[in-house]
């Protein structure tokens, strides 16, 4: 064990075994705080976005990995998942065949390379999680709707999250408690919506007949 953490926080390696480091921790603290209903990702900004034509250097760095389109924090763990990816290979070829690189060549090859393999990832995981919000629909239009426990247990402490589908067909996933007069609402349960406070949305099981419409819905 002595040996590979020798080799891991070697000089040539360090930075990449350090971006590593990085990206687990943020990658546990991220999914530690969704399994008690609540997402990190949401203190740093839900979206980075510029407005206008003329952005910064930076801002047009983040628009062209696609920030605008997943959470910041999810985009940094990307970058540094490729990016200690990236080094680590590089260097062990480089030793493979008798020709160190000086970690900060390696470390610029890395980062050259994980810019647009993050754009890349960061289009397709787009397409496939769950939104909190859309341009189309605002949050107040979700109470009434059917959706299904996702994080939970619901009940009166912590919010869940429940994911739901809206008018134009988009998903989300918006936090939500059980109801003051409800049980503790199992995560697959399907819920309705029945009102929002400052913190999160109220559910309430959901009706049977408001069951099977939601499931006609989503074969739809």
């Amino acid at each position: 064990m002595s040996v590979i953490g020798d080799l891991l926080l070697a000089p040539d390696v360090r930075p990449f075994a350090i971006a590593a480091a990085i990206m687990v921790t943020l990658g546990g603290i991220e999914l530690v705080s969704m399994l008690v209903g609540f997402s990190i990702s949401e203190l740093f900004g839900k979206e980075v976005a510029a407005e206008g034509d003329n952005h910064g250097t930076l801002e047009g760095l983040f628009l062209w990995v696609n920030a605008g389109h997943l959470p910041l924090l999810i985009l940094l763990i990307l970058v540094l998942g490729y990016f200690s990816i990236i080094g680590f290979v590089t260097q062990a070829f480089a030793h493979g065949i008798g020709l160190p690189v000086p970690a900060w060549v390696a470390a610029l090859v890395a980062l050259v390379w994980s810019l647009p393999l993050t754009r890349v990832t960061s289009r397709k995981i787009a397409r496939i999680i769950p939104r909190d919000e859309s341009y189309a629909v605002e949050e107040t239009d979700f109470v009434g709707h059917i959706g299904e426990v996702t994080v939970g247990p619901l009940d009166h402490g912590l919010p869940g999250r429940v994911r739901l589908k809206d008018v134009f067909g988009n998903w989300h996933t918006v936090p939500a408690r059980a109801g003051p007069d409800s049980e503790a609402l199992p995560v697959g349960a399907s819920v309705q919506l029945v009102d929002r406070d400052a913190k999160s949305f109220v559910a309430i099981a959901a009706p049977a007949d408001l069951r099977e419409q939601r499931r006609s819905s989503n074969r739809a």
